[in-house]
């Protein structure tokens, strides 16, 4: 289980760092200054490598589940991260989420339970639990479809709480689980796709909710024009450039170079387009120039290391 860990944190990382630099740029900027290597400083004047908090909250999950699943432990790692700097790539936490950061705060008071901390309205349907979910993949890939979605909602919920963040998080996971068995990216989608879809039917899922889904339970991804896809910080938004932009590429580079240049909010297209396309195209595919100048490369691959340790008890 090594390899597929290291290739999905690795893949995130990388996709994230790439988008740091040219976050909030947009689509036509970079179509005409498109980001085609590491870079540095730009939006956040990080030098080249930096992640951001969509890695430093993945490796937080990555860790905590290291010791088993415990929504309190996952909580406490989040807290050392926004409050300690744990897991940051240089000592210091920059561009948190608003609710993601409200939800922490809530988290930090310790007076309701972990899953109830994520906002729960309309409005909150941000990428932010989208993000950081990739690690669950390894704890809940041979578990029931049903056991599937209730641990999803509930990490999912820890900062983001409505259905569509949660439904957002568990269609990412079906086709990330569909490609660590080995899937090729096109059947991946369609099968990851198809159980979502028969989920969502055996539990009759607010048919307004699935509405917001539509392009992609109907299996139209891979035909949607780029102009008509959008790349804000809206959770739907970055779940569909992530499958896009995997379905229209053939390597781990193009899909997240495809992601990030698509403009506005880099890091995390980057980041959860990276974790897919790691898995699809595997560790070895992820240009070892853009590893190396990664923060932080040997804790994370300690951490690769320790998570499939763990995986494999």
């Amino acid at each position: 289980m090594e390899y597929p860990v290291k290739s999905a944190l690795f893949g995130l990382a990388v996709g994230d760092a790439l988008g740091v630099p040219v976050e909030f740029v947009g689509r036509s900027w970079l179509k005409r200054f498109p980001v085609d290597d590491m870079r540095g400083h730009g939006t956040h004047d990080q030098p080249p490598g930096t992640w951001s908090d969509d890695s430093s909250m993945a490796f937080c999950l990555a860790e905590s589940l290291c010791r088993g699943y415990d929504l309190s432990d996952i909580a406490e790692q989040f807290l050392a991260w926004c409050f300690g700097q744990k897991w940051t790539p240089h000592g210091k936490v920059f561009d948190v989420g608003t609710a993601t950061l409200s939800a922490i705060e809530r988290l930090r008071n310790r007076e309701i339970p972990p899953q109830l901390a994520g906002g729960m309205d309309e409005g909150s349907n941000g990428n932010g639990s989208l993000m950081r979910i990739l690690p669950l993949l390894f704890f809940i890939y041979n578990k029931p479809p049903e056991e599937r979605y209730a641990i999803i909602s509930d990490v999912s919920s820890m900062t983001h709480g409505h259905f569509r963040s949660i439904f957002s998080c568990f269609v990412y996971l079906e086709v990330a689980r569909q490609l660590l068995w080995g899937k090729q990216v096109a059947d991946a989608y369609k099968e990851g796709v198809e159980i979502v879809r028969q989920f969502a039917e055996e539990w009759a899922f607010n048919r307004r909710e699935l509405s917001y889904f539509s392009r992609i339970l109907q299996g139209k991804m891979p035909e949607v024009h780029e102009d008509n896809i959008f790349s804000s910080g809206y959770v739907v938004h970055t779940l569909e450039v992530s499958l896009w932009s995997l379905l229209t590429t053939s390597s781990y580079s193009e899909a997240v170079l495809c992601a990030v240049n698509l403009g506005e909010d880099t890091d995390t297209s980057g980041a959860v387009t990276g974790g897919l396309a790691g898995l699809a195209y595997g560790f070895d595919d992820i240009p070892a120039s853009w590893v190396a100048q990664l923060a932080r490369v040997e804790d994370i691959e300690y951490l690769c290391c320790a998570f499939a340790e763990s995986i494999c008890r």
